[in-house]
């Protein structure tokens, strides 16, 4: 259906939906990674073009925050007003990326982001579920609604095999549905900046030195953001970070922690530690992770925690250190995306439960352990080739030290495996803004 008041000569407008603006690094670098991809995308078809620069719109829980870190506009998630008149003026409905279909800590949300969509589908604007995970979905409720509104949707894009079956299993069977990867994995990490990074270890008490006599690996990468966000965009006008053996590892502990013959140099390594409140990570749990974390410091090693969702992942941090024989830094701060990057880029290990730490160092090139209080981590670790040390409601320090000790015993081996296979799931991550976009123009084109 042609909607006659489309004036198609302005410039497109998309319209993103997401757990932005809640100080969680991972779903903040999902969003980055979208809008660079975006931003290469639509540059590569515009030429020649009268609509020009493609505008973002995100709904967000911080919107002054949003448009500062990204130049891009951004209107509060919580005013049904400012939704109805965003949704009523786009192009387009991206809802995602992330876990945003799941009712595992409470349906409100998994409504929220139905009713974002369904807004949309009513105001006959087309909806593309972009790079999501789904479920889990365990109330009949919860599966009932998300066939109802995903089978509405112009384009389904997952990030993962399993949730493409999961939404088949629900009865979702009417628009298309494309299994890509998650996409943060398009965020670049040749052209990230270690410099950032070093400063903020060394002021949290981490040394950088001795292994290249600077601090970290890393280069800056100077790019322009182009149009109107140039005037809001502080952090990324000046840095462009997109980007254009299989063998499953199953390992037990020896009870020997970390032999000193695996650390060639062992007062320059420093291992991140991610982790997170949840039901199961008991205190024996904690301890494990503390044990594990001294035997590092014992060899050698410096240990800093990251939390990723600020300032929940604080404490746990805090209170995983208060238990080691001595306590490791936590990093206590607001980052943004490109800092906390920029701090994994100095690691040499990093161990954890959060998704978007295990991928980020991943991107980075960094070995890492995966420890899964949640089917998304056994699904990232799958496509790369690995199985997480255990599941939380499992975790012991056996089985935590036995996976970083396979490590440890050829971290080179180890990154080479890595490199290979993240390299065309970068690929996979660039082409859900192609089939995005796709559907973008061909809406713009009906409405001609």
């Amino acid at each position: 259906m042609k909607d006659k008041g489309l004036d198609t000569n302005r410039p497109p407008r998309v319209v993103v939906s997401g757990y932005y603006g809640f100080r969680n690094l991972g779903d903040e670098a999902v969003l980055l990674a979208m809008l660079e991809a975006f931003k290469s995308q639509w540059a590569q078809r515009r030429t020649g073009r009268r609509d020009g620069t493609l505008q973002v719109v995100v709904l967000s829980n911080d919107s002054g925050q949003t448009r500062r870190l990204y130049g891009v506009e951004a209107v509060n998630r919580w005013h049904i007003k400012e939704i109805y008149r965003v949704l009523r003026e786009a192009d387009l409905l991206i809802s995602g990326g992330g876990s945003l279909l799941q009712d595992v800590t409470g349906i409100k949300s998994l409504l929220y982001y139905l009713g974002v969509m369904w807004l949309a589908v009513q105001l006959k604007k087309p909806v593309v579920f972009y790079a999501q995970g789904i479920g889990p979905v365990r109330t009949v409720l919860g599966r009932f609604l998300v066939r109802r509104v995903a089978n509405r949707a112009r384009l389904i894009i997952v990030r993962d095999e399993q949730s493409a079956r999961d939404l088949a299993r629900m009865g979702v069977n009417g628009p298309p549905v494309h299994v890509t990867v998650d996409a943060a994995l398009g965020l670049c990490g040749e052209k990230i900046d270690g410099g950032r990074g070093a400063e903020i270890l060394r002021q949290f008490g981490i040394s950088t030195g001795g292994r290249n006599g600077e601090g970290c690996p890393g280069t800056f990468a100077a790019g322009a953001v182009e149009g109107p966000e140039a005037d809001h965009a502080p952090e990324i006008r000046n840095n462009r970070y997109s980007c254009a053996k299989d063998a499953s590892r199953s390992v037990t502990g020896t009870g020997q922690l970390f032999p000193t013959s695996h650390l060639p140099h062992p007062t320059s390594q420093i291992a991140g530690i991610s982790v997170r409140n949840w039901p199961g990570f008991t205190d024996r749990k904690k301890r494990a992770v503390a044990r594990v974390a001294d035997g590092l410091v014992r060899q050698g090693w410096q240990v800093v925690f990251l939390p990723f969702h600020y300032p929940a992942d604080v404490a746990v941090g805090r209170d995983i250190a208060a238990r080691m024989e001595k306590p490791a830094p936590v990093l206590e701060r607001d980052f943004t995306v490109e800092e906390m990057i920029s701090v994994i880029r100095c690691l040499d290990l990093l161990i954890g439960m959060r998704l978007h730490a295990l991928i980020l160092a991943a991107i980075l090139n960094v070995p890492l352990v995966g420890i899964s209080y949640d089917p998304k981590i056994d699904r990232f670790l799958q496509q790369l080739g690995l199985r997480p040390a255990a599941r939380v409601g499992d975790l012991d320090f056996g089985k935590l030290d036995g996976a970083v000790e396979e490590i440890l015993k050829d971290p080179e081996g180890f990154k080479k495996e890595l490199g290979e296979k993240i390299k065309p799931l970068q690929k996979l991550a660039h082409r859900s803004a192609v089939l995005a976009l796709d559907v973008l123009e061909e809406f713009r084109n009906s409405t001609c």
